[in-house]
């Protein structure tokens, strides 16, 4: 069972959205974590490099069988640590309104 641990950088409101979309996959690709945020390449930027500082998002670029001008798709997938510090800080806001884990 994961500890409850609140933590700064994932609580911050985009922050908490983008790993709660990152959490049950393997990766999400750029564009679609960017529309379904409804926000600019620049916002969503800015907090994956917070995110990835900590440790908690990784990228990797690859080709795209879909796309015919060369350019490739930039992929986000939570790392071991990033899951771990994602459970345990849902798992805190979970203890501070009271409904347990």
């Amino acid at each position: 069972m994961v500890e409850a641990r609140f933590d700064a950088v994932i609580h911050a409101p985009l922050r908490l959205r983008i790993c709660g979309l990152l959490r049950p996959v393997d990766g999400l690709d750029f564009a679609l974590l960017r529309d379904s945020l409804e926000v600019s390449d620049a916002t969503l930027s800015k907090h994956v490099k917070t995110l990835t500082a900590a440790g908690y998002v990784t990228s990797r670029k690859a080709a795209s069988t879909e796309r015919s001008d060369g350019r490739r798709i930039m992929w986000l997938s939570l790392t071991g640590p990033g899951r771990l510090a994602f459970d345990g800080h849902v798992r805190a806001l979970r203890e501070i309104v009271g409904t347990g884990s």
